[in-house]
């Protein structure tokens, strides 16, 4: 109760003390009260979206509703002579729910329901099991392989791995008699890491990969940076994504080995359930061709001129006429409703940032910082903090509203290097270092609650693995993204 009342007051006295702080020291010509009055309810809003005394789309409501209070977020809101209306302030409140990149996030959560629906996602996993699960390293592979195929459509990585990947891959250590709490590193612990690390890959490889992938993009280009689209992002860090993908398996095979090094019964198992569900179904042709569909207008959506949120929506369509999911099933996904909800109000609010002057006030105060500095040791600095400020958010999209706008100012002032491409290198890894921490992203705590790996050793491969990605990155997409970037935007 405690804890909780701390939890709460919290977020009340960040705004109090960016506001006291304001007062203190802060000229009010140059940035008005009524703006700073705004970044004192934004600053509130990122330390309840850290702490979660409440659910966080009912901050995001919380706090759209606290500005359309005071007035404050709409273009003009900051000057201190505004006269804005109580009309204009709920009309800009609302705006969020209007916004493309927002549906997109809750179409795709949808298309999640009917791979669930189809009995696809079981499918597709259970078939790489059967054909590569003869050794646990061929499994490991097998595993990485289904959140790979499925990372395009489902851009909750939660729903992903820990809606598909997690009963398969779960179901397969009691047969070797490893449990949580007993022989858990004969096979369990390989299997969770394996799969934890490949979804952190997966959400960086595609755009819809995970849902604060199109919220950064959305973010960035309201602070007035060029951003790329679906085909873009996958150009952007495929390489590397190439790389990562194929070691991080084989890396973990070797820097937290299995016991059991292969097993017939496995392949065994997964030819018996593959019986148990039957030949393939109707609905799960039907669901495999509307994914291929949506993946070509998805890579070819500027050839098409179709926007991917429609892309997205007619999928949704498609599979309520087909009857993969009911229109019962569309009204009744929470998960969906409540992203939707979330991800509006941060949108709305982060765009606030930039109606209010905030962010052309951070930028003329932030430019000596950066540009004295030669530009690739800027970049890097600009990279290796973008990295580690992941360890204090527990959440993606708590993450990308609190600092996606700020690096996208800060970006303008690297010379050298034009502020897409800064924003780009930034961005494309978000998925890839989630796997610092066991609270990063949505997958995280489910793998963690698993028990199969326990918190120390969690902490030291997400270390681990993180500096190697790193590494790999920074050698192979700076040079790459240098080249490429003429092509992507």
């Amino acid at each position: 109760m405690q804890t909780n009342i701390i939890k709460l007051s919290a977020p009340i006295f960040t705004a109090l003390f960016v506001l006291a702080l304001a007062f203190a020291f802060a000229d009010f010509t140059i940035l008005s009260l009524k703006a700073w009055i705004f970044v004192s309810i934004f600053a509130a809003l990122v330390v309840g979206l850290i702490l979660e005394p409440l659910p966080p789309a009912f901050i995001g409501v919380i706090a759209i509703a606290v500005a359309v209070l005071f007035k404050v977020g709409p273009a003009k809101s900051a000057a201190a002579d505004a006269n804005i209306s109580s009309a204009a302030a709920i009309n800009w409140g609302l705006t969020g729910f209007s916004n493309a990149v927002v549906w997109l996030i809750f179409a795709s959560f949808m298309i999640g329901i009917g791979y669930a629906n189809s009995g696809l996602g079981k499918r597709i996993a259970l078939l790489l099991v059967k054909k590569l699960g003869k050794s646990t390293l061929g499994l490991g592979y097998a595993i990485a392989f289904a959140d790979l195929i499925l990372a395009p459509f489902i851009p909750s990585n939660a729903a992903r791995s820990g809606g598909t990947i997690y009963p398969i891959a779960t179901s397969i250590p009691a047969m070797f008699d490893s449990f949580p709490d007993k022989n858990p590193r004969k096979i369990g612990s390989y299997l969770a890491w394996v799969s934890l690390a490949t979804t952190c890959i997966s959400s960086s490889i595609f755009l819809t990969g995970q849902a604060p992938n199109p919220l950064a993009l959305n973010l960035v280009s309201s602070a007035g940076v060029k951003v790329v689209d679906w085909m873009g992002w996958f150009l952007a860090f495929l390489p590397v994504g190439i790389i990562l993908f194929a070691i991080t398996p084989l890396l973990t095979y070797f820097i937290y080995p299995p016991e059991i090094k292969g097993s017939p019964e496995i392949t065994k198992w997964a030819s018996d359930e593959l019986d148990k569900i039957g030949k393939i179904t109707t609905k799960e042709i039907i669901m495999l061709c509307i994914s291929i569909a949506a993946l070509i207008l998805w890579i070819g959506s500027k050839a098409f001129s179709i926007n991917a949120t429609t892309t997205a929506i007619l999928v949704i369509i498609a599979m309520i006429l087909c009857k993969i999911i009911s229109w019962q099933d569309f009204l009744a996904n929470k998960p969906a409703w409540n992203v939707l909800t979330w991800f509006a109000t941060l949108v709305t609010m982060a765009g606030g940032l930039k109606n209010v002057g905030f962010l052309d006030y951070l930028s003329k105060n932030t430019e000596s910082l950066l540009v004295h500095l030669q530009p690739t040791l800027a970049l890097m600095i600009l990279l290796v903090v973008f990295c580690l400020l992941r360890y204090f958010f527990a959440s993606g999209t708590a993450y990308v509203t609190a600092v996606a706008g700020v690096f996208a100012t800060m970006a303008t002032k690297i010379t050298g290097f034009s502020p897409e491409f800064t924003m780009i290198f930034l961005l494309a890894p978000m998925g890839m270092i989630s796997v610092l921490t066991p609270y990063g992203t949505g997958h995280s705590p489910i793998w963690f609650a698993s028990g199969y790996i326990k918190g120390s050793d969690f902490w030291r491969l997400g270390a681990i693995f993180g500096l190697i990605y790193f590494i790999i990155y920074v050698l192979i997409a700076y040079p790459y993204l240098s080249f490429i970037q003429k092509y992507i935007f």
